[in-house]
């Protein structure tokens, strides 16, 4: 097997494409898609995103220190992607995707209502890196669409059927392959049952 060797560059993927509502604080809310986003400690819950300082949303979240995180689905594919290319200050995305927003319960800029995870982040700190400045935000709720519990009152967001970002395209997710630490877990022993044959 040959592989070739190309320039530096970002081939981390597949990537949660996710839609980031933030607010002014005024009245003007708005919806970034963003790709660069990612786990960044458990305790506390901290999370990041990168986003270019010339987007229309870096400046409400400079400003106001709060963002919501949304995760998307399949269903969610077209609008994710729509959040992306246009611009909050041309268009209301809210509006021309047919968005409901659901007001968060700690922080000021909205949820959405359609989406089967918000995530709602206040800033800690904001670092400029180059073509992108990364956000950091320590998370302060949770909400979950209860929908996908299931009989155990598990949280099952592959019933979402939740999407990634690939190098400029979008995927569904596959199928499940096992949980954590199915690697090393012990095989349970079963009786052997079978009668031996006089």
């Amino acid at each position: 097997m040959a592989k070739q060797e190309w320039k530096a560059g970002n081939m981390l993927y597949p990537l949660p494409a996710v839609m980031v509502s933030v607010t002014d604080g005024q009245g003007k809310d708005n919806i970034i898609t963003v790709a660069w986003a990612g786990t960044v400690c458990t305790n506390p819950p901290m999370v990041s995103i990168s986003v270019r300082p010339e987007r229309y949303s870096y400046t409400m979240i400079k400003e106001t220190k709060e963002f919501v995180i949304n995760l998307t689905n399949e269903s969610l594919a077209y609008a994710t992607d729509y959040c992306g290319v246009r611009s909050g200050r041309d268009v209301d995305k809210f509006k021309e995707m047919k968005l409901h927003k659901e007001e968060a319960a700690h922080v000021l800029p909205p949820m959405i209502e359609e989406s089967p995870v918000n995530i709602e982040c206040r800033v800690t700190s904001i670092q400029e890196l180059g073509s992108h400045h990364m956000i950091l935000a320590r998370v302060v709720a949770v909400h979950a669409d209860d929908k996908y519990l299931d009989e155990k009152n598990k949280f099952q967001l592959n019933r979402a059927k939740p999407i990634v970002y690939s190098h400029g395209e979008y995927y569904g997710v596959g199928r499940f392959l096992g949980i954590f630490g199915y690697s090393v877990k012990k095989k349970k022993k079963t009786k052997n049952n079978n009668k031996t044959k006089k």
